[in-house]
């Protein structure tokens, strides 16, 4: 099967052709045509199967064949929300597309403008969407297909009652896509409320794009205070291409990125006390490759999505399994391999057993 059996507008297999897709994925092949179809849709699939694509692509199709005028994607962090934007663009642009991210923590001034003029595809965080509905800023807003991607990750960051206060503004007439990569009771619940007799699917343990499948798990028992030797030899025995050591605290973060540096590793830290600017940087710098090892809390690298990570390290065993599931999503990517290593003291077995 080929991009081009979906029927996409000319201009769009040109993007898709550039931006180097050759086959659909399974997430791509099963959502594609429902969504083509008109119909509302509950996904499974984790970050990293092509799923901005499954639903980017005939969001613009329907765009560039005038079927609908518009769509808002909701994503839970800037940063997710400024890579779905950008690879809807990228894949659009010959369409001649456009796109708006729309977040916190700047102006509302140039949002407002740009929705206000037209722009078709609005990608945007849950809590400054509440606020320009809200507002009334964005009354003529009515996007005829609405996207929830993460929505998993919306709930576990305490989103859950912006994203009804938010459908309490769009009008009922419209096509509407839940993505998650996990499926707890209150998005069940959540979906069943906004969405119309959907169609369901799960691409989660099919063949190469399942995160299971391609990442080889593993856990060391240590002692408690040897989590920095243990991090370290790892480090140094491992073949690491591009790494993420997950910490529960911020405070852990800054000490154990300190620590590295100090012994010459090239890492840098990632955790929501930083300001904006300087998380975009750090991401930026670790997609160029100019940053090996990341080392990150669960709240700030929720949604990343980049390419070659080769390991994913449990500098503690996560809160809870959704978390872990999360974590180990960021390497093993498309189909490529992973390592997921957790460090586990002899207090944390319970907490291993219910992961």
């Amino acid at each position: 099967m080929t991009f081009n059996d979906f029927d996409f507008h000319k201009e769009l297999i040109k993007g898709v052709k550039i931006a180097g897709f050759r086959e659909p994925s399974p997430i791509q092949k099963e959502v594609i045509p429902i969504i083509q179809n008109g119909e509302d849709l509950v996904a499974q699939a984790h970050t990293g199967t092509g799923k901005t694509a499954a639903f980017g692509l005939p969001i613009i199709n329907k765009i560039a064949n005038k079927e609908i005028e518009r769509a808002l994607v909701i994503t839970p962090t800037r940063e997710l929300a400024t890579q779905i934007s950008d690879e809807i663009y990228h894949l659009g642009r010959f369409t001649g597309i456009r796109t708006i991210t729309v977040y916190g923590g700047v102006g509302y001034g140039r949002q407002i403008a740009l929705i206000n003029k037209g722009v078709q595809i609005v990608v945007a965080t849950p809590g400054r969407l509440k606020d320009l509905y809200k507002k009334g800023k964005i009354d003529n807003f009515n996007p005829e297909i609405i996207v929830l991607d993460e929505a998993d990750e919306m709930l576990d960051m305490g989103f859950l009652e912006e994203i009804k206060e938010i459908f309490d503004y769009i009008p009922q007439n419209r096509q509407t896509l839940l993505f998650s990569a996990t499926m707890p009771e209150p998005i069940k619940v959540l979906a069943d409320s906004i969405l119309h007799n959907p169609q369901f699917i799960s691409v989660v343990g099919q063949d190469e794009s399942t995160t299971n499948n391609i990442i080889e798990q593993i856990y060391y028992v240590i002692n408690e205070s040897q989590r920095d030797e243990a991090i370290v030899k790892l480090l140094e025995t491992e073949k690491i291409k591009k790494c993420i050591i997950f910490c529960r605290m911020k405070r852990e973060v800054d000490r154990l990125t300190d620590y590295l540096k100090a012994i010459g590793f090239n890492a840098s830290g990632l955790h929501g006390d930083l300001e904006q600017m300087q998380r975009d940087e750090i991401i930026k710098a670790y997609r160029r490759n100019q940053i090996q090892i990341m080392v990150a809390t669960d709240v700030a690298s929720r949604g990343l999505d980049v390419k070659r990570v080769t390991h994913v390290f449990n500098y503690h065993i996560p809160f809870d399994p959704q978390s872990y599931v999360h974590r180990i999503g960021r390497t093993g990517r498309a189909g490529k391999q992973g390592k997921a290593i957790t460090l586990v003291s002899t207090e944390e077995f319970r907490e291993l057993q219910r992961i």
